[in-house]
């Protein structure tokens, strides 16, 4: 089990009523107690990894380089002297002690939560004077790094021409900030910012939340609305009357086209389980959580008696959606379970706990003994053997 650190002096709910998706914040180190959980050398073993999506900014004279990964070990030795910047995203998937700051985070729902990316700098490295569709808090981890806040962005600010970095054309700072380890800079939507690194061994740790735009979730929604359709569910008209002018699409026919799309996309229940599913949906599903050997239903019966408790995979998303006092649909990643009385309880649980105990009672129910082992086949939990 990694080390927990949490925010000791911050107050959440001023944070949410004066600054959430409003205003930057600067909050200097509120952890409890502060430690840099990953090493540099860690990070660029995994920016090696086929499975792992990295990136390398370096900027040099001809401008802003951008190289995607899997990087070779030796390409770090033979970057030179220009400033660069190695970016590796879901870090919290593969290292425990990173997946570990979430839980700082949780007064924000789970579904909104994206990963967490890991950046290591040279002195001078960064990506550029940029902003974000999304919401981010700047953990600074190891080493010195130089912020500057700039104006609100939208689609219409300038860019400056480059095929993989939307890099601002003109950036204001308005204000700066230099953060040591543990101090954290919270930056809403759309708010302009350029990091710096001052001095080598600069790690900061970036956790982002997610924010569908409405076109994906009217290009997903409907998508799945038309996977159910039937060929024959058609247009028809039995009444039809005759019209003065054969060229008018008349209002009735409107009225009887728009319901037809009406009637499927606001089905709210139908649209709640989609979303649950659409948002738990894993990051990199490429990647094969699911272990090798499926334990025998004997042996999680064993486990559980024996007081093993559960560890949820750090890669897995778990969200759910109360469907009455006693019953819940818990999503994960991207599967749904209806879960009524005890097992209900374990899946709300599950939400909010990273490792959670199950006692003798509740591993008793068949209903909470199925789900678990769903659970455990997929890979989304595992018994916690140490």
């Amino acid at each position: 089990m990694a080390d927990t650190m949490h925010l000791s002096s911050f107050d959440i709910d001023a944070f949410l009523r004066d600054f959430w998706q409003q205003r930057p914040l600067l909050i200097r180190n509120p952890w409890n107690d502060w430690h840099n959980p990953l090493e540099p050398d860690e990070l660029a073993g995994l920016a090696c990894e086929r499975e792992v999506e990295s990136r390398l900014v370096v900027k040099s004279a001809d401008g802003w380089k951008l190289e995607h990964g899997p990087l070779p070990a030796e390409r770090f030795g033979a970057l030179g002297g220009d400033p660069w910047t190695l970016l590796v995203q879901a870090v919290d998937h593969h290292v425990p002690g990173v997946a570990a700051l979430l839980g700082s985070f949780r007064f924000i729902p789970n579904w909104r939560v994206d990963d967490v990316m890991v950046s290591y700098a040279e002195d001078g490295g960064g990506v550029g004077p940029h902003f974000d569709n999304y919401d981010v808090f700047l953990v600074q981890g190891l080493g010195r790094r130089r912020w500057r806040i700039g104006a609100a962005c939208n689609d219409a600010t300038e860019l400056l021409p480059h095929p993989d970095l939307r890099l601002l054309a003109d950036f204001e700072p308005v204000e700066e900030w230099v953060l040591e380890p543990g101090d954290m800079l919270y930056i809403p939507p759309g708010i302009a910012h350029d990091g710096v690194a001052v001095g080598d061994d600069c790690m900061t740790y970036s956790i982002g939340f997610r924010a569908p735009s409405r076109g994906e979730l009217v290009a997903g929604w409907a998508q799945s609305v038309l996977g159910e359709l039937a060929e024959d569910d058609r247009y028809g008209d039995p009444a039809l009357a005759r019209q003065d002018n054969p060229g008018e699409i008349a209002a009735d026919a409107l009225a009887r086209l728009h319901a037809m799309i009406a009637e499927k996309l606001q089905d709210r229940e139908a649209f709640a389980r989609w979303f649950g599913q659409y948002a738990t949906a894993p990051k990199n599903p490429e990647i094969d959580w699911q272990p090798e050997e499926p334990l025998a239903r004997e042996e999680v019966e064993h486990r559980l008696a024996e007081g093993v408790p559960l560890l949820r995979n750090p890669a897995a998303r778990f969200s759910f959606i109360g469907q009455c006092p006693n019953a819940v649909t818990l999503f994960v990643d991207g599967e749904a379970f209806d879960c009524s009385a005890a097992a209900a309880g374990l899946a709300k649980r599950l939400c909010v706990q990273d490792r959670l105990s199950v006692d003798a009672v509740l591993a008793g129910s068949e209903d909470v003994l199925e789900l678990i082992l769903e659970l455990l086949e997929m890979g989304s939990v595992a018994f916690d053997e140490e």
